[in-house]
């Protein structure tokens, strides 16, 4: 357990390399920060000598003493007296001493600052660039995983991951530089301020630390396994959350806005209870260890008076050591503090790397090339394909698309259609069988130049919150203004955006929800012939519109299909008349094919469908 610990933390400052770039000039500025800071309270000896003369240990005699002023005449003679005698006349050398002292100690005091402020700056810029590479890296590598990744895995969790997770894990890596350097050069700089003034009562203090250490230590243990739970049940909540509000036309209209209240309320209430449990244990630590520090202080007042009254120890080193003693349970208690975080970072590292390391199943071969483009034919040859390596969702099915051609895949829902259509552009690899692209298996191109060649217009149509123009120059994002207007037109889309309240300019809402279905399918078909690729797919993309969208989206479909390589998918069958060859898919295999004549001539599922639609 400890060495899966230590693999994970030493994994996580990984993300602050070059490590040297901050922990040298932190090493200084906390070495200086911690020096100086000593020196204040070594101050302490000195000033005290200057103002008190010790007789007989504890006797300590002011060397003036400032008699009780009248206000009158005298009194005022009085004042003036005091003045002269002490600011011009004897004492003269002991009140500049005291100032030195006095400005000795500032002058310490704004050094012992400033070098902080500088230490803290350097791991606040340790902090956000952690940060920062640390969600770049996640976000990369999981906008790189294949589609089918985001099926297994919940999209609450994982925006869990990079948002909540990552601010529990940077103060794990800062909190490193103060537990290596910050922390231990303070306790270092007052243990020699105390061993020098008494090593008798230094020898107390070192025995005493140790006990505070272990009890703390304890405590700061047991936070881990909280940690973890408490970060899951985040993503529980974060997840909920996001389907909620995705989903809120369907909770509206189920009256399903108590259940799903429920739900949260009790992910929630379980995650209050494990932060409560996690704060319970880290906010013990503090008060436990400073009131250990404080019946150590008691104990060195007995102990160190008796030194003091015997002559070890002068008066004015006794007070120093004091003051030492009681600053150096500060450091140590935020040693043992930024252990806990630590902690709590290693348990959330944990759930980052589940990110991190999850490996795409789909990737390119070492020796992929570019594609360059097709040249004759895109064929499935006799190919099966399973999600859970179990059951068939694709069984020994052999499709011919020659280059120019449209195919349309028909059949009942769930049939494997959208899948087969999927295997195109390698969203998933075959379990058996070939996908090949002018003969070639498709795992030999790389996938991004391959699908820079395509364009899928979906039955689910996904826009940005962003502006009209943004979403279709997603298709071709050095687009001219004039191209992203043709391509509008293209689609029958030109109207519509005009007649918007900023024209091109307007926001279309979280998913376009300010859009009908019509208008937001035809924005795809734009951002489809922006890009003007050579293979098409459309997958239902008319399916949830009503009649008269239907004729808008179909002829922006017409033009976009002209003079591609397409694939159809379609449950409204009077798109798919003009196909070159149509495919009846039934349980995942290929039940007919052929033109729509010749289906309709052989009377069988494709027929019975016409009919069924004819009928409705």
């Amino acid at each position: 357990m400890l060495f899966i610990m230590l693999k994970t933390y030493f994994r996580l400052l990984s993300f602050a390399k070059p490590l040297s770039r901050y922990t040298i000039p932190y090493f200084f500025f906390a070495a200086l920060h911690a020096l100086f800071n000593t020196f204040n309270y070594a101050m302490i000896i000195p000033i005290l000598n200057a103002m008190f003369s010790a007789d007989g240990g504890f006797n300590f005699t002011p060397v003036y003493s400032i008699t009780t002023i009248e206000f009158n005449q005298e009194g005022f003679n009085t004042i003036l007296s005091f003045i002269y005698t002490h600011v011009f006349g004897e004492s003269f050398e002991q009140v500049k001493f005291l100032g030195l002292l006095g400005g000795v100690t500032v002058g310490m005091n704004l050094l012992s600052n400033l070098f902080r402020y500088a230490a803290a700056m350097t791991v606040e810029k340790l902090r956000i660039n952690t940060v920062q590479r640390m969600r770049d890296e996640m976000f990369s590598h999981v906008i790189n995983m294949n589609v089918g990744y985001f099926s297994e895995q919940r999209k609450g969790d994982i925006m869990s991951k990079i948002t909540q997770d990552v601010m529990v894990v940077q103060f794990c890596i800062t909190n490193t530089l103060q537990v290596a350097f910050r922390d231990p050069f303070l306790i270092i700089g007052y243990l020699a301020l105390m061993i020098g003034i008494s090593w008798q009562l230094s020898l107390f203090a070192v025995i005493f630390l140790p006990i505070v250490g272990l009890v703390i230590g304890n405590i700061v243990k047991r936070l881990r396994h909280p940690a973890k739970r408490g970060q899951e049940r985040m993503g529980d909540m974060v997840s909920v959350l996001d389907e909620s509000l995705s989903g809120m036309k369907i909770v509206k209209g189920y009256n399903a806005a108590g259940f799903i209240t429920d739900k949260f309320k009790k992910i929630n209430a379980d995650l209050s209870r494990l932060l409560i449990s996690m704060a319970r244990r880290q906010q013990l630590a503090s008060p436990m260890s400073e009131f250990l520090g404080i019946t150590a202080v008691a104990v060195i007042l007995v102990f160190g008076g008796t030194l003091v009254g015997e002559g070890y120890v002068t008066g004015a080193g006794f007070i120093a050591f004091i003051a030492a003693f009681s600053q150096i349970t500060r450091p140590l208690r935020s040693f043992i503090d930024q252990f806990a975080n630590i902690n709590q970072g290693v348990a959330a590292g944990e759930r980052i790397f589940t990110i991190i390391d999850a490996e795409s199943s789909v990737k390119d071969s070492e020796d992929a090339v570019e594609f360059e483009g097709l040249k004759e034919s895109i064929e499935l040859r006799n190919v099966d394909f399973s999600y859970d390596g179990e059951r068939k969702v694709i069984d020994d099915v052999s499709i011919k698309i020659r280059k120019g051609e449209t195919i349309a895949l028909v059949g009942a829902s769930g049939g494997g259609k959208s899948t087969l259509s999927e295997l195109i552009p390698r969203f998933y690899d075959v379990t058996r069988g070939d996908v090949l692209f002018d003969g070639v298996p498709v795992s030999r191109y790389k996938q991004e130049s391959l699908r820079q060649k395509m364009s899928i217009v979906s039955q689910e149509t996904v826009l940005f919150n962003d502006t009209i123009e943004g979403n279709i120059l997603m298709g071709r994002p050095t687009a001219t203004h004039d191209e992203v207007v043709e391509a509008s037109k293209v689609a029958n889309a030109h109207t519509f955006i005009t007649e918007s309240p900023e024209g091109y300019d307007t926001n279309i809402g979280d998913r376009g929800t300010k859009l009908s279905g019509g208008q937001r399918q035809r924005l795809s078909i734009a951002r489809a012939v922006l890009k003007n690729p050579e293979i098409l797919i459309l997958d239902e993309a008319t399916s949830a519109l009503d009649t008269e969208s239907e004729k808008l989206v179909q002829g922006a479909l017409t033009n976009l299909l002209h003079g591609r390589t397409s694939i159809v998918i379609a449950h409204r069958l009077s798109t798919i008349y003009n196909a070159d060859r149509i495919y009846v898919i039934d349980n995942g295999r290929i039940a007919e094919q052929g033109t729509h004549q010749e289906l309709l001539d052989k009377g069988g599922i494709y027929a019975h469908l016409i009919e069924m639609q004819s009928f409705t």
